[in-house]
């Protein structure tokens, strides 16, 4: 697969359709780099390991995808999470060897988000999910308690909403637990968007790089660290990658210049 590398991270460049193909023939493990995501990774061993041990990592954010067209390789689509796993489950209505399981959001959420996709869907492609209780990463018999629930549940499909690092390190450490899951989602706060838990931004937005935006007016006393202060270095390291590669190609600032203006002329920017 193509991939396009962003502060040392490869991010797979697939379209969706593509995507979606390839987990129902191969399977596979799918993260979803964003900005947060790609910053974190630089000090998190862990978290990094979960990366390059995923069998696909496609670009989650706006931001990310501009990025890549600053740095002369455009990633040509943009899967969010929250995108993804409609595209999903809708791709796989009428498939009935597709089961899902929903790990993750407060109690009752995923239990809401369950009826709310079966409903759209038509049939039980939800078949079960559990709400783990707060820390119960460090827990080893909850842990092994979440493992029997997903073998015993039937499903192929595990879809986590942990958040990130949580749900990358979590699936890390038990995947070989889990024989019979054929396809891993980690998805963030997808169960809530789909248990109508929390608002998703309107999709201009989104379409533009601004759900960030959207999702700190939304929680500003839970996500104003992330996106005020956490995720400020990206545009620096960045640049900074843009210049060795500037550097190693001899090519002239020039060149910074023309990518800027890539950037600015993409479509839905303006």
């Amino acid at each position: 697969m193509k991939a396009v590398t962003i502060l040392d991270i490869p991010i797979h460049n697939l379209s969706r359709a593509e995507l979606l193909e390839k987990l129902n023939d191969k399977g596979g493990v799918v993260v979803t780099p964003n900005v947060h995501h790609l910053v974190m990774l630089r000090n998190d061993p862990e978290l990094r390991e979960a990366y390059q041990k995923a069998d696909y990592r496609i670009c989650d954010s706006k931001i990310v995808q501009y990025a890549s067209i600053f740095l002369g390789h455009p990633i040509q689509e943009k899967i969010s999470g929250s995108d993804l796993f409609p595209a999903f489950y809708e791709y796989n209505k009428n498939n009935q060897k597709i089961k899902i399981f929903l790990l993750g959001a407060q109690p009752g959420i995923a239990k809401q988000a369950q009826e709310k996709i079966n409903q759209k869907v038509g049939r039980e492609i939800v078949v079960e999910t559990y709400s783990p209780p707060l820390g119960f990463e460090q827990d080893e018999r909850e842990c092994q308690k979440i493992i029997e629930l997903i073998r015993s549940s039937g499903a192929n499909v595990l879809a986590l909403g942990l958040g990130t690092p949580k749900q990358e390190k979590w699936i890390v450490k038990y995947k070989k637990c889990l024989k019979t899951i054929d396809i891993v989602l980690a998805i963030g706060a997808t169960i809530d968007f789909e248990a109508g838990h929390k608002p998703r931004s309107p999709k201009w937005m989104s379409d533009v790089g601004l759900e960030w935006f959207y999702r700190l007016i939304c929680e500003p006393k839970r996500l104003w660290r992330r996106y005020l202060i956490e995720c400020l270095p990206f545009i620096g390291l960045v640049v900074k990658q843009k210049l060795k590669q500037q550097i190693t190609t001899k090519k002239s600032p020039t060149n910074l210049l023309k990518n800027i203006k890539k950037v600015l002329n993409f479509p839905n920017l303006i």
